[in-house]
């Protein structure tokens, strides 16, 4: 009978996956993503990981949203970040019982394509392969899931080269 909440879960991140590709910055404001050189925001105290060592992000339902947090000190959710390309991206939620879907759209930057789905239980590792700016949505949920029980949220980030 475990499999049941499982696949609810999995069927409601997927449900989530499709929505939080869809979202909109709610003011309206202008991003990382849409500057012309947006590489230019990135320092040793906003990047994350490096080729030995792993960026590990907290997604988080919080809330009425969900939260992206990467392993920076002092580092807000949601707030754009920067990866060296060759680092490896670990996916996490440190939220008890929480499933997550993160979602690039149509253009990866990493060594594998589709939505990264994951939870609580289950982290998932890729690897920065495509440098560029990449606008993320994601989505959390807690198990049986119903409305107002999933949770999405929005961020960007800058995959740079190895050297910069």
């Amino acid at each position: 009978m475990k499999a049941r909440p499982r696949f609810a879960i999995w069927v409601s991140l997927s449900l989530l996956a499709t929505g939080a590709a869809q979202a909109k910055d709610r003011h309206g404001e202008s991003h990382v993503c849409s500057q012309p050189t947006p590489q230019a925001i990135c320092t040793p105290d906003n990047t994350c990981g490096s080729s030995s060592a792993p960026c590990i992000i907290d997604v988080k339902r919080g809330g009425s949203s969900a939260s992206m947090t990467p392993s920076i000190p002092g580092a807000k959710g949601n707030a754009p970040f920067c990866v060296r390309t060759g680092t490896t991206i670990t996916w996490q939620s440190s939220s008890k019982n929480t499933g997550f879907t993160v979602d690039f759209g149509s253009s990866s930057p990493f060594d594998r394509d589709g939505a990264i789905i994951g939870g609580s239980d289950r982290s998932v590792s890729v690897v920065a392969k495509k440098e560029g700016c990449y606008k993320v949505s994601f989505g959390a949920c807690i198990p049986g899931a119903i409305y107002g029980m999933c949770a999405e949220g929005s961020a960007e980030v800058v995959i740079t080269g190895a050297g910069k």
